[in-house]
């Protein structure tokens, strides 16, 4: 089964919605200090359980997520970074890598973990910075990539269970 989980009112619902795919939100409702991510956590997992999801594809998801996501889908939470990890971890990785002055940044497709941006990589593809790159331009090119790099990833994952478990994909 598949299924699109957001934590606000975002263009992914309808576009799943326009697939035939289910959707549900677990809507994040506060951003200062008393923000359970724990229990937050918790919730985003029952909802996962109830739709008998296997893995978890992370996509511009707002809310960084802490244990039991970790232990409900261990090495199965995947997600990307628009940066090549570990130079540039976090929220603004592609305004850092303007800052930084460097010459190539790119994509990564790596394993989440408790620790932002810091889990296993997959997958990467540098991205060159051009002279006359803007953050927005930059993180286009940037997205350009991972729209490509993450279906094969995800498709390499899901036929590496596959054929672990025995069954076709």
């Amino acid at each position: 089964m598949a299924l699109v989980l957001v934590d606000r009112t975002c263009g992914a619902t309808v576009i799943a919605d326009k697939y035939g795919v289910a959707t549900a939100i677990v809507e994040r409702t506060t951003f200062g200090p008393m923000f359970d991510r724990f229990a937050y956590t918790k919730d985003v997992v029952a909802t996962l359980h109830e739709h008998e999801i296997d893995l978890v594809v992370m996509a511009g998801f707002g809310t960084i997520l802490d244990q039991p996501i970790h232990d409900a889908y261990p090495a199965r939470v995947l997600n990307t970074h628009p940066a090549l990890l570990p130079a540039f971890k976090g929220w603004h990785a592609v305004r850092d890598a303007l800052a930084a002055g460097v010459k190539v940044t790119g994509c990564t497709v790596h394993l989440a973990s408790l620790e932002v941006d810091d889990g296993p990589i997959l997958a990467q593809e540098a991205v060159p910075v051009l002279v006359e790159d803007t953050e927005s331009s930059l993180h286009e090119r940037i997205k350009e990539v991972e729209r490509r790099l993450y279906p094969e990833v995800i498709a390499h994952v899901v036929r590496e269970h596959a054929a672990n478990e025995g069954t076709q994909p």
